[in-house]
Order: C-alpha cells, then structure tokens, then sequence
C-alpha cells in the first residue's frame, strides 16, 4: 500500500482505511487462535488414542490364538480409523498455524505502512521497498514449511506401516488354520495400502507439487486439474492463454495456492457440476479466473472477511499489488477473477 505525498487529506484517509484493515486483522488473528486451540486439544485426544490403541495392537501381535479373527479385524478397523483422523487433524493444524503466522506478518506490514504514513514524504519510496522485499518472504517462509513437511510425509508414514506389518503377520498365522480367511485378509490389506499410498501422494501433493519446483506453474495446474476431476467428479474445463513460461518462484506459489483454494472451495461448499478455470500468463499480468454453476453465495460475506480462505487469498493478491473480483448470487454460481503484475 502507498501513502499519497500531495493530498494529506486522502493520506489522512489511507491511514485510516490500514486501520479498518489492522482492526480486521486482529479480529481474523483472534478467530484463528481460538480454532487452533481446539484442534490442538482434539489432536490430544486422538494422540492418546492413537496410543492405547497402538499398544493394543502389539499384544494382539504376541498373543492372537487368544482373539476370533472378527475380534482382530474390528481392531485394525478401529486403529486405521483413528489414524486418518489424527492425520486429518493434524493437517487442519498445520494450515490453521501456517494461516496464524500469515496474518501476524501482514498485521507487522500493516503496522509498518501505518507509521509510514506519518512520515516524510521521502521515506515513502524506502517504504514501498521494503514491503515488497517482505511480499516476497511471507510467500516463501510459508511454502519452506510446506517443502518441509512435504519431505516429512515422503519419507514414509511409519504408523500405518507399522500396522500394515501386524496385519500381514496375522493373516500368515491364520494360513496354517484357514486359507480362504488368510487370503482374504491379504486381499483386504492390499487394498488399504493401496488407499493410503494414493492419499499419502495426495497429501504430499496438496503440500508441495514437486512438478511446481520442477517444471512451474502451468504443467503443475494442468496436472492438478486433471486430479481435480477423479477426485471431486466436477467437470473441470482449463483454458490457458499468454506465453508458458517459468516466473518468479513466489509468484508461482502464491498463484497455485489461490487456485487450489478456489478449487478446493468450489468441491466442499458450491454443488457445482462444471467449473471453468481460465489462466492468462500475459507478459505484465497473471490473470486467472474460476467460474462455477453451483449454489452461489453472499458476496458481502467475502467483503467484510467473513471467509477466511477468499480472505487470505485477497489479501495476499492484493500485497503483491494486484487484484481480486468476487461476482455471486444465490443459485447462479460463483465468479472470481485475480490478477498479480508477473514481475513484482
């Protein structure tokens, strides 16, 4: 945001509207720590659980002549169950806590910009600078924690299989007393493996696409339309438009989350069938657009920061100096159109 140097009454007025902005910040900071906290507390509860199941498991390892198969099954039942809502859970904290310290930063650049406005009108320029450079690390420092976590969860989730391991020891006691049941417990494990292997992809996926590091931001969009549609059974048709090219790795980022998070929006609340998703790469603008034929929604919810997710993305467009159009009504679908400058 730059403070006007000829008109005090308007710069009287942008500070106030960083303000408003700051007030609003604090009020979505507010929110965000009660929720953590809550998934704090239910990530305890399952943890716990987690763990008396676990040890549940291993004496049933040491001992299973003295359980029915039924008993053993309702067992892996109940510890996988547990388990995906822990990983679930745990998911939603990362997020929360990776939005948590989005705001604290741009609740620090909203303090900054308002001291600035009191100042010289030569400071003005070192102002906008500095903003700039700090867009670019708020935009990184989270997606180093997105890489991080991304490696975390490549390596292998150790818990699931630890009980992959249980359970295909038990079906190999249970050949030497019923084949059939043997075989059908290999059956059913090699099926949940290759569930949780498609959802660890998934989830590796969702934190960091490797194809965005490796081959940018087109092919990775074009990639994740095509999962967009397995997954969500919402047609999906892409357009894209302007010069394929490699740009700066925090635009890259911050364009692909915004679409993720419109995507991810139109799957979870809009009962839309198809949804048109238009990318431009111009050579000044980044111009994407998402329109759905789903149930609409109120667009003063969005205006006065009632939806966190479309609030994080305008916010974010809008620091890198670009901006963000959201045009909806009840039973007519949803349009939202951003652009950012391609070189900032």
């Amino acid at each position: 945001m730059v403070l006007s140097q000829t008109n005090p009454d308007l710069q009287e007025s942008q500070i106030l509207d960083i303000q408003s902005e700051l007030d609003e910040t604090e009020g979505s900071l507010r929110e965000i720590t009660l929720m953590i906290e809550q998934s704090q507390d239910e990530v305890g509860k399952l943890t716990q659980r987690n763990a008396a199941i676990t040890s549940h498991l291993q004496q049933i390892q040491t001992d299973s002549s003295s359980m029915s198969v039924e008993e053993i099954r309702m067992a892996y039942d109940s510890a996988l169950d547990v388990q995906q809502r822990l990983l679930v859970m745990r998911g939603q904290l990362d997020k929360l806590q990776n939005d948590q310290a989005h705001f604290e930063r741009y609740k620090t650049l909203l303090k900054q910009a308002s001291g600035a406005g009191s100042q010289e009108s030569s400071q003005v320029g070192n102002s906008k600078r500095i903003e700039s450079t700090n867009n670019e690390m708020i935009v990184n420092a989270q997606e180093s924690e997105r890489q991080r976590l991304s490696r975390q969860m490549h390596d292998g989730p150790a818990q699931a299989l630890s009980n992959f391991i249980l359970q295909a020891e038990i079906a190999m006691r249970l050949l030497s007393v019923d084949v059939d049941q043997a075989k059908e417990e290999l059956n059913s494990l090699k099926a949940s493996a290759m569930r949780t292997f498609q959802k660890v992809r998934n989830f590796i996926f969702e934190l960091r696409p490797m194809m965005l590091d490796d081959l940018g931001l087109i092919p990775t969009i074009r990639r994740y339309a095509e999962t967009f549609k397995e997954q969500s059974g919402i047609e999906m048709n892409l357009l894209v438009s302007g010069t394929e090219r490699r740009l700066e790795p925090y635009l890259e980022v911050m364009v692909f989350r915004a679409l993720q998070e419109l995507m991810g929006n139109v799957s979870r609340h809009s009962h839309a069938t198809i949804v048109k998703v238009y990318v431009d790469v111009g050579d000044s603008l980044i111009k994407v657009s998402v329109d759905d034929n789903g149930k609409g929604f109120d667009v003063d919810m969005v205006n006065e920061g009632n939806s966190l997710g479309l609030k994080l993305i305008r916010d974010r467009v809008e620091m890198l100096g670009g901006n963000f159009d959201v045009e909806s009504s009840a039973g007519k679908g949803a349009r939202i159109v951003f652009s950012v400058p391609a070189e900032n």
